[in-house]
Formats: C-alpha cells, sequence, structure tokens
C-alpha cells in the first residue's frame, strides 16, 4: 500500500469565494469558519467569501483566510476516514499542517498567521523588497548569480524552490531587478515579477522573524502525531519545541518545496492530498513526479467524496 500525504498551500491561492461552498454544505466547515471569526473579533469568513479582492490580498488577511479555508475543508475531509502518513504545507501553509497533526490548535494558529502577515507586511519599507518567479534556471547556477548580484548590487536569495523549473527569488528591488536582467547566465528562460508586499523567505525578513519568535513564544506547540515535513530542510519533525523554532527560521529560509515531495515520495507517498483553496501545490506536484496521485480538495463536493 502506498502511502499518503496531506498537502497544504500558501500565499498565492487565495481566491474570492474559496471555502464558501463548504461554509453552506457542512456543518463542519461553517464551524471552522465560525471560530475562525470569532478568535480575530472580525468577519474574517466574509471576506473570503465576497472579497473585495484587494483586501483579501492584503497579507494579514491573506493567511488566516487561507488557513481557514484549509482547516475547514480538513475537517469536512477527515469525515472521509482518510488518514495522512506524512503532513506538509507551502511557506503558510506548514501552519494548517501543524494544525493537521495537532501540533497547533485552530485558534492560536488563526491569530498567529494573522500576526505573522502584519510582521511581515512591515518588515521591510514598500517598494524596497520584491520577488521574482525564475522560470527555466537550474537551482546551483542561479545559487551562484545571486551571490554575486547580492555582492555588487543588492542582496537577493532563492526564496521557493518549487519544482524544477521554477525557482522564485527575494531580496532588494535592485537586486531582484538585476537578477531579472542577468537571468539567461544562470539558464533562465523567463523572470516574471511577483505581486507581493516584500521579499519574503530572505534575510531581509528577520524583523519579522524576530517578532514572530516573540509571539510563537506564547503559544502551546504539542508533538506532531503524523510527521511534519519542513519547509526549511525537507525532512521530517515530530517535536512541537523545534516545529515552533522551525516556523521562525521559515521566514528568512527559502521554502523546500520540490525536495519535500522528493523526501515524501522516497518515503513511498503516492498520493498527494492538496486541501485548500486553488490547485497550485498539486500543479508543481506533478511537475516533479507525474507518476504520483494527486487529489484537490477544493471544494465541498471533493471533501465530501462526492467529486
Amino acid at each position: 500500500m502506498g502511502k499518503i500525504a496531506f498537502v497544504f498551500p500558501g500565499q498565492g491561492a487565495q481566491a474570492v469565494g474559496m471555502g464558501k461552498d463548504a461554509y453552506e454544505q457542512a456543518p463542519a466547515a461553517r464551524e471552522a469558519f465560525d471560530r475562525a471569526d470569532d478568535a480575530l473579533g472580525f468577519p474574517l469568513s466574509r471576506l473570503a467569501f465576497e472579497g473585495p479582492e484587494e483586501e483579501l490580498r492584503q497579507t494579514a488577511n491573506t493567511q488566516p483566510a487561507l488557513l481557514a479555508t484549509s482547516v475547514a475543508l480538513l475537517d469536512v475531509y477527515r469525515g472521509q476516514g482518510v488518514k495522512p502518513d506524512f503532513v506538509a504545507g507551502h511557506s503558510l501553509g506548514e501552519y494548517s499542517a501543524l494544525v493537521a497533526a495537532g501540533v497547533l490548535g485552530f485558534e492560536d494558529a488563526v491569530r498567529l498567521v494573522r500576526a505573522r502577515g502584519q510582521f511581515m507586511e512591515q518588515a521591510v519599507p514598500g517598494g524596497r523588497g520584491a520577488m521574482a518567479a525564475v522560470l527555466g534556471a537550474e537551482r546551483e547556477p542561479l545559487a551562484a548569480l545571486c551571490r554575486d548580484v547580492s555582492e555588487k548590487v543588492g542582496r537577493v536569495e532563492l526564496a521557493n524552490v518549487n519544482c524544477p523549473g521554477q525557482i522564485v527569488v527575494s531580496g532588494t528591488a535592485e537586486g531582484v531587478a538585476e537578477v531579472g536582467e542577468r537571468g539567461k547566465e544562470a539558464g533562465a528562460k523567463r523572470v516574471i515579477p511577483l505581486e507581493v508586499s516584500g521579499p519574503f523567505h530572505s534575510s531581509l525578513m528577520q524583523p519579522a522573524a524576530d517578532r514572530l519568535a516573540e509571539a510563537l513564544a506564547g503559544v502551546e506547540f504539542r508533538d506532531a502525531a503524523v510527521p511534519v515535513v519542513a519547509n526549511v530542510h525537507a525532512l521530517p519533525v515530530t517535536s512541537g519545541a523545534e516545529l515552533r523554532e522551525l516556523l521562525v527560521r521559515q521566514v528568512v529560509s527559502p521554502v523546500l518545496w520540490e525536495d519535500t515531495v522528493r523526501w515524501l515520495i522516497g518515503q513511498g507517498v503516492d498520493t498527494f492530498v492538496e486541501i485548500g483553496s486553488g490547485t497550485v501545490l498539486a500543479g508543481l506536484i506533478r511537475k516533479i513526479d507525474k507518476a504520483v496521485q494527486v487529489v484537490a480538495v477544493n471544494t465541498a463536493a471533493a471533501a465530501l467524496g462526492q467529486a
């Protein structure tokens, strides 16, 4: 029997209307969204269901809205009796994975990612940082180009290693622009600037990491019921204390998503269940290995086993 991994999307997967059908059709989803609204003291669910999109796109709103959507769909999907052997999440999605593994309480997670979003937005003044997707480049040549640009122009680092041929860089606006100019040196076919509010997953986020460490210190972390494969090193962790530390490091470290998926496949995982808004991770996983099965649980019908 092959193994199953539950995986949870991060920022960029959001869409107005996400989770609405689950809220309307499944009591477990309604309860999750209601708990998120209560935890934050404002109607987050209405923002997820109705927008406006500009408001939902603000990092401090996007992060709790995506988490609430993932956990709402997870709570419904659990009714089908499917149990994961491993869990993992992409960046913000790691918090959904921690809720799924019993490490974090849901209300704690909602409040934490709201704060995380605020810290990330405030870490670097607007316009000073940037991110760009680099398509077609290999990891090592791109890392070498980033080191060269960092020395000569402005700091820029690998931020997300998503799948073969798709790596995101992050750093100063000047550094990211220079990588865009010189991307062909690393084998890049295209470099696409991303619409983000800061240079996420780079060392420029250290102020956010420091503030997040303080916020995490006051929250209970239990040991994981199933191993969580962490973004920072793409290895399984069950210690609650270690998972807390990794969340701090994650803010300033690259998300090793390709490594995470390859490690899981190496452990015998042949079914990935993406739980949350959209199908971003399903697309990345298929580019890493076409042979594995990917199930998207992003609607009420899918969560209820009717799709």
